[in-house]
């Protein structure tokens, strides 16, 4: 039976900022990606302690979070359990990122939605390698041809799909986009290119030039386009913008793009992979070195996107790439330290996160449950793991290894490597995985890190294996204990973090409704979380929409980690602030683990003082 992810979408989207915050949404390999309006709704804390999240982070001017493996299943929660449709992006403006992170956002806006079929296109041709490798098919073959046409499609009609996501990103038509990219590859003037024909338009001579599996030309053209289409929505009347809008954006788009745009791009395009190939072959094995080196760093902080246009420019208009070549290896050091980590630790759930870890990373090339579950924490196993990196794009560039597709690197993909290289390529893969594991397990890890790396604590604190028992809650405030539905809260209100109360306090004190420990401070005060010492975790979300305060008016006396006893002072907080920024101090304590609990029975609603017993939890028998 299929795991049920609501819960957990939920919960994230309520600590992006909620269906408000957000203006869109895509999914690559591993990663949720955010764009939202408002980056301070964002509670970077609640999202990396939440069960199911291996991290989050602000990256590329995205809001990632990584969730691993089944990402596409929380994909698809999220769009059922929200009103975010990935379809539709917001209109509303978003504050300002700089040139670096809106260029890397619109980067991965555009790539990361047509990952997945690249990928399978990409293993596919692999095997398609390996299969005529050992003569099991051959190019003449039906088989063959029919299985080639699956994988080559992608990338052939690249364009097309370019024109859609580009068009997404955009917000503007998609198929409008689409029929645009759909000019570039038509047969007719492919065949006009191939046979060196001079074409006109209008009198003004055509630079035809070779659009299958360019990149620059059509998104430059779809960009473009969701300008002159705002203009044309905004000019044109009501009774005609149906068909009058694609018929004008047709009309003079794909001749700009025949006459202007395609030619000068083209031109770009080559004038980059040149300067690349130069790059390289300045000195190659120093040039793989430093690549191989910063790769991981790159990855970490989703800058790994820009290099994207590069490696298909690369392919269109060398046939070839050797970038992502240069970086494959990455996942097996990536791997090779996690499996280090794993033979090493004595640690039960650190055995047993290494272990699915690596084997994900070195069988799927999916390396972010390695990199932010075990090496990076740990810091010295995600140090080696770069290193021979290095190492290993030095072997790679030396040995001249290059690939006409674009293809993770794993032991399931390594016949797509076959051909000039491929030797080299596999010792750099060898030498990077072994490499790793050893030294990782020699002098990279041992446990004493456990008690040292502060990550892990945290970890620790949310997933100790502690007993579940009946237990009574106190009152948090002096104040009225109202019902959570009155929360003026859908989030809340509607119990999506779990069951619970509210309360409308009449005093500023805010005390620990339990004996146990603080597991999570919002940096602005806001919000507090508890595990108690049997078991329940709890939420004191303090105020709505008082993220936004940035702190103003909360005196927070507790740090995450510190032991607390029942009625312990954890924030004092100044209501008229509260009141004056124009929000609610209306306060949720939400049993955050709610599933775990047969019973959850809360006392009489009305006025309560401090420490007065407010909830009844009876565990399952």
């Amino acid at each position: 039976m299929a795991k049920d992810y609501t819960l957990l979408a939920k919960t994230i989207v309520e600590n992006v900022g909620g269906d408000e915050n957000v203006i869109s949404l895509v999914h690559c390999a591993t990663r949720l990606r955010f764009e939202v309006i408002d980056r301070n709704k964002v509670n970077f804390d609640i999202l990396k302690q939440t069960e199911g999240v291996i991290t989050a982070m602000e990256a590329g001017g995205q809001i990632q979070v990584v969730i691993g493996n089944k990402v596409d299943q929380v994909y698809d929660a999220v769009l059922k359990c929200s009103h975010i449709n990935s379809d539709i992006q917001n209109e509303s403006k978003s504050e300002k990122k700089g040139v670096l992170n809106t260029l890397l956002e619109t980067i991965s806006g555009i790539f990361s939605p047509m990952l997945g079929v690249m990928c399978g296109a990409g293993m596919l041709k692999a095997l398609l390698i390996l299969c005529t490798t050992f003569k099991w098919l051959t190019p003449e073959m039906g088989t063959y041809r029919i299985l080639y046409a699956a994988a080559d499609s992608v990338f052939n009609f690249l364009p097309i799909i370019l024109g859609y996501t580009a068009a997404k990103k955009f917000n503007c038509s998609p198929f409008v986009a689409m029929a645009i990219a759909m000019s570039l590859v038509y047969p007719d003037m492919t065949a006009a290119f191939s046979g060196g024909e001079k074409l006109t338009f209008l009198n003004i001579p055509v630079t035809l030039v070779s659009y299958t599996s360019s990149v620059m030309p059509i998104i430059i053209s779809i960009y473009v386009m969701s300008k002159f289409e705002k203009l044309l929505k905004r000019i044109l009347p009501e009774v005609c913008k149906l068909f009058l809008t694609p018929l004008l954006e047709l009309m003079i788009m794909v001749p700009a793009t025949f006459l202007v745009i395609g030619p000068i791009m083209d031109q770009f395009g080559k004038l980059l992979a040149s300067g690349y190939t130069g790059l390289v072959g300045i000195n190659p094995i120093i040039a793989g070195g430093v690549i191989g080196l910063l790769w991981p760093m790159a990855v970490i902080f989703g800058l790994h996107w820009g290099f994207f246009p590069i490696v298909m420019n690369n392919i269109a208009t060398l046939g070839k790439d050797t970038l992502f070549v240069i970086t494959g290896p990455n996942n097996m050091a990536q791997a090779g330290a996690t499996l280090g980590v794993f033979l090493k630790t004595k640690d039960k759930k650190l055995k047993e996160l290494s272990g699915s870890a690596a084997f994900s990373a070195v069988l799927a090339g999916i390396t972010e449950p390695a990199i932010y579950g075990v090496t990076l924490p740990y810091k010295k196993p995600f140090i080696i793991g770069a290193i021979f990196s290095g190492i290993a794009g030095m072997i790679v560039a030396a040995a001249g290894t290059a690939i006409p597709t674009v293809l993770g690197t794993s032991l399931l993909s390594l016949p797509g490597y076959i051909g000039p290289g491929f030797v080299g390529f596999v010792i750099a893969c060898a030498i990077a995985y072994f490499g790793s594991a050893i030294c990782t397990y020699l002098f990279g890890f041992n446990d004493s890190m456990l008690n040292k790396n502060s990550e892990k604590e945290e970890n620790t604190q949310l997933n100790d294996e502690i007993t579940l028992k009946d237990e009574t809650l106190s009152s948090i405030v002096e104040g009225e204990m109202l019902p959570l539905e009155d929360v003026k809260d859908p989030t809340f209100a509607g119990k999506m973090m779990g069951d619970g109360v509210a309360f409308k306090p009449k005093s500023g004190r805010v005390v620990s409704p339990v004996d146990g420990k603080v597991i999570m401070v919002a940096k602005t005060g806001h919000a507090i979380g508890l595990k108690s010492n049997n078991g329940a975790e709890i939420l004191i979300h303090i105020g709505m929409d008082t993220v936004n305060m940035n702190g103003k008016g909360f005196d927070v006396k507790v740090q995450q980690g510190q032991a607390v006893k029942k009625g312990d002072l954890l924030v004092e907080v100044d209501l008229q602030e509260i009141a004056d920024a124009g929000y609610d101090d209306i306060i949720p304590v939400i049993l955050t683990n709610t599933v775990a609990y047969d019973q959850i029975i809360p006392m009489e609603y009305g006025k309560k003082e401090e420490q007065e017993n407010i909830i009844e939890l009876k565990v399952k028998k």
